[in-house]
């Protein structure tokens, strides 16, 4: 793990909201534990042996596309909520390079892909669970999301 992979990890876990990390691997020990106020971040780096197999204190990432994004119906709206099923950050687009997943005024079915979440070098398919139309998109592209953020508004009619 080099330097830079080690800042982009402490920003990760900065921005998450998360207390404290701990990652282990081949020769090096990592925990990141972050202060409420944001104040302050604490990084320890240690060597380790390099006969320590690799563990990884942090919930395993899913590999495969998300195909369960969590889905709320909003009490004063006819609108259904469509919230990040993971923390991570948050992309219209699978690449630079490409068209947006969706915009407003897309019509989407279940199983469609309406964004990518990227989650420690992961990126995660975020799909529909409903059909309908985006009313609104909540989030904007390249920004941290939270788990349960509400991402997307949509019309079911």
């Amino acid at each position: 793990m080099d330097l830079k992979e080690i800042q982009n990890l402490i920003k990760f876990v900065a921005n998450s909201g998360v207390a404290e990390v701990k990652l282990e691997m081949d020769d090096i020990k990592i925990t990141i534990r972050t202060t409420l106020e944001g104040n302050s971040d604490t990084t320890y780096v240690q060597q380790m042996p390099s006969q320590t197999p690799f563990q990884q204190a942090l919930a395993p990432q899913p590999v495969a596309p998300v195909a369960s994004a969590p889905v709320a119906v909003e009490e004063d709206s006819k609108f259904i909520t469509i919230k990040s099923p993971i923390i991570g950050t948050f992309y219209r687009k699978p690449s630079p390079d490409k068209a947006m997943f969706v915009e407003v005024g897309t019509t989407i079915g279940k199983g469609d892909v309406l964004c990518v979440i990227e989650a420690m070098k992961l990126f995660n398919e975020i799909e529909s669970e409903v059909s309908g139309k985006i009313v609104k998109i909540l989030v904007d592209d390249m920004s941290p999301v939270e788990f349960d953020q509400p991402l997307f508004l949509v019309d079911p009619s």
